[in-house]
């Protein structure tokens, strides 16, 4: 097996459009692609999905340890040809200035992948060497796959960079793509358009493969590859044990953020996942235990959930009666009374929550969050601690009941933020996606807390 990390001088530089024509073009190929994404996005692992027919998974420096990151990629990168790693932001840029911390370089050296290291390359030319020079000699202990220029003017403009490239950087150059309309994807205010909302044109994938086979050596660069050694580390995961609770999932173009892992720890603790569609399904699926309602953009699809009350009602029966219910971000908005957008209409949610969200112009809150647990919860005891991350336009604009909250919300360097995590009964809400890898017994907690409730 093979792989290496796609990676970028800066957020822009068109890392997201390589990484995903490589899959393109190596699917193509025949060959069987295991993608990841480094950092929080929910977004780009979705595409990737869709080109690979197969989940991708998040790699995450802060959220996640080292060893449940290496363990991640290679027991889902082992049975495939090639893995391709998409970094974040820039190849160098972490938590702060004086360190690599959190940054793809980082997880490039914790995976011993070597990296490609895509250039925007418009309206540069000699100075693109001494770009991709710096880049190389910032960070000795980093293995270099090739780099990839992007958006250039010409062949002529090709021939230029290749010319002082050479003496000056080792780095092989693998090829590079001309500017061309229409390869950005639509974006929206969490970032681009999910695959959920708007699925990739089969014809776009196409073209990218092709646009990747024409304007790469993708033989040179397989070549540069090394066979990975995958190393026999600890391995901490359980066996899968038999299931007992069924939980059912909220996934539609309005609930799509989830983390593929979470999804593995609760089956592996003994869950059965039942996925349903709170547009479009009038009632629950039968015989489930909990709910687990994910982020996304309720936001966008406020009308046409406000309209499909019989399920909205029959959550909000099953929620004051107890039943265990997790739900975050988008999910947690719809656990409300209601929401009010931009043009202040408002339309009513399930309301279990005594609580009505409005819709902003500005971005709210981003960041890691770690939580630690105040009280008991579906998701366990008082000092429990679990960390995720935080990204969202909307606010809580009025309290028109009681609510208790469970969770202190600190940021990445420890701070304490503010108290959230809303419970009522076995209903937990809160604005914070969490990473059940980064505490699997939060998982284990879930799907014990549902057996018992049964």
């Amino acid at each position: 097996m093979k792989g290496l990390v796609v990676a970028g001088t800066h957020s822009g530089c068109g890392k997201t459009t390589i990484a995903m024509g490589l899959m393109a073009a190596l699917n193509r190929r025949g060959m069987k692609v295991a993608p990841f994404k480094v950092g929080p996005d929910f977004i780009d692992p979705g595409f990737h999905k869709q080109i690979c027919d197969r989940p991708s998974r998040n790699l995450d420096g802060w959220m996640l340890s080292k060893e449940y990151n290496q363990n991640v990629f290679y027991k889902n990168s082992h049975s495939c040809d090639v893995a391709i790693v998409e970094g974040v932001m820039g190849l160098f840029d972490g938590y702060d200035g004086r360190s690599e911390a959190g940054s793809t370089a980082e997880m490039a050296k914790w995976l011993s992948l070597p990296v490609l290291l895509v250039v925007d390359a418009r309206s540069m030319a000699r100075s693109a060497a001494a770009l991709i020079q710096g880049f190389e000699n910032f960070e000795s202990k980093l293995k270099w796959a090739g780099v990839v220029l992007n958006r250039l003017g010409s062949d002529v403009h090709l021939e230029f960079i290749r010319e002082a490239l050479e003496g000056h950087v080792n780095i092989p150059l693998i090829g590079g793509i001309k500017r061309e309309d229409g390869l950005n994807l639509p974006e929206r205010h969490l970032g681009l358009v999910t695959q959920d909302e708007n699925p990739l044109d089969p014809d776009y994938i196409d073209h990218l493969a092709d646009l990747i086979e024409g304007s790469l050596n993708l033989d040179m660069l397989l070549d540069n590859l090394p066979e990975l050694d995958i190393p026999k580390f600890p391995q901490k995961q359980e066996t899968r044990q038999k299931t007992f609770v069924r939980i059912g999932v909220a996934r539609d173009e309005a609930f799509c953020f989830y983390y593929q892992d979470n999804f593995d720890l609760l089956e592996e603790y003994g869950a059965e996942l039942v996925f349903f569609s709170p547009l479009r399904d009038r009632s629950l699926p039968p015989d489930i235990d909990g709910l687990y309602l994910g982020g996304g953009y309720p936001e966008l699809f406020a009308e046409k959930l406000s309209r499909n009350k019989s399920l909205a009602e029959e959550i909000k029966q099953l929620g004051d009666n107890g039943f265990p219910i997790y739900a975050e971000c988008g999910g947690f908005m719809y656990l409300t009374e209601g929401i009010e957008d931009k043009s202040l209409n408002y339309y009513s949610m399930a309301g279990i929550f005594p609580v009505r969200i409005i819709m902003l112009d500005r971005l709210k809150a981003l960041g890691y969050r770690e939580v630690t647990l105040k009280a008991s919860s579906p998701l366990g005891s008082p000092g429990e601690k679990i960390r995720g991350h935080e990204f969202h336009y909307s606010e809580i604009k009025e309290i028109t009941g009681k609510v208790n909250l469970v969770y202190k919300l600190s940021d990445r360097p420890g701070l304490k933020i503010r108290d959230e995590g809303y419970i009522k009964k076995n209903v937990l809400g809160s604005y914070v996606h969490l990473h059940f890898g980064s505490n699997p017994r939060i998982a284990e907690n879930f799907v014990r807390v549902l057996a018992e409730e049964k």
